[in-house]
């Protein structure tokens, strides 16, 4: 595994990414972008090496991007630093050797947030599919008195949430989430894979019984993948994916998985 760090894919000082490449890569890898959770207050790229060396040695190409945090900005700004990295990865991660024709994001709590976000909006580069690691989706009414300032802003306080812009078009999305998380809910998740699936879009969920916040992303660890299967669930994901096998329609809101093609 190779990595070239502290890349530039804007002008700010935290607007830099790490690029993780399998080790004897010939190109046409799939690419990965991953953006690490903080609360939107806390974190950097190093934090999420772990995770990008696991997904490299396994033929993927991985970006994480450092973002603007609370409190040199607020809402949305950690949301376009992200859009622009992978607008910057869209357009370069071929240099890299991967192929931006099967390209997905994944994150973990505020960067699955940051990551749906992305991913439903109009202007983001096409994506083979969303990975959602313990995500705040649809966390209304905030509690917190940080979060009311790092979401203060916007008239409607509903466009803060991903489920808010949850549309019929929307990729292919994996989100997985802990029973026994008590920083970021289930309901998040249970609650936007509902809509999307009702619209129609492709949705597949996962609830690991014994993990909780941090324990979903730890599990991607070579020392805790015993604990929950977080990383095969993810490798299938993709694979399903890059094979076309996801419908668009015909959802039943009692079935927790997406439908397959024949």
């Amino acid at each position: 595994m190779n990595a070239a760090r502290g890349i530039a894919y804007g002008r700010l000082s935290r607007q830099l990414l790490d690029i993780y490449t399998p080790e004897g890569a010939l190109g046409q890898c799939p690419v990965i972008l991953f953006l690490y959770g903080g609360l939107w207050q806390a974190g950097t790229r190093d934090e999420a090496a772990f995770v990008a060396t696991a997904l490299a040695r396994r033929g993927f190409v991985v970006a994480v991007p450092d973002y603007r945090l609370w409190p040199e900005v607020r809402y949305p700004h950690f949301i376009e630093d992200c859009k622009a990295a992978a607008q910057w990865v869209a357009a370069r991660i071929n240099l890299y050797g991967g192929d931006p024709r099967s390209f997905f994001l994944m994150g973990h709590e505020a960067g699955a947030y940051n990551a749906a976000m992305v991913a439903l909006s109009p202007d983001t580069p096409a994506l083979s599919g969303v990975i959602g690691l313990a995500g705040a989706y649809d966390f209304l009414p905030l509690r917190d008195p940080t979060l009311e300032k790092i979401f203060a802003g916007p008239s409607d306080p509903l466009e803060t949430q991903p489920i808010t812009h949850a549309h019929e078009d929307a990729p292919p999305m994996l989100l997985l989430t802990g029973a026994v998380d008590r920083v970021v809910l289930p309901r998040n998740t249970a609650s936007f894979a509902a809509k999307l699936r009702g619209l129609g879009a492709p949705v597949e969920t996962r609830v690991y019984p014994r993990l909780g916040h941090a324990g979903i992303l730890a599990a991607l660890a070579p020392c805790l993948r015993w604990y929950a299967p977080v990383l095969r669930d993810i490798l299938a994901f993709i694979e399903d994916c890059r094979a076309g096998g996801f419908a668009r329609s015909g959802f039943d809101d009692e079935i927790p998985v997406v439908r397959r093609l024949p």
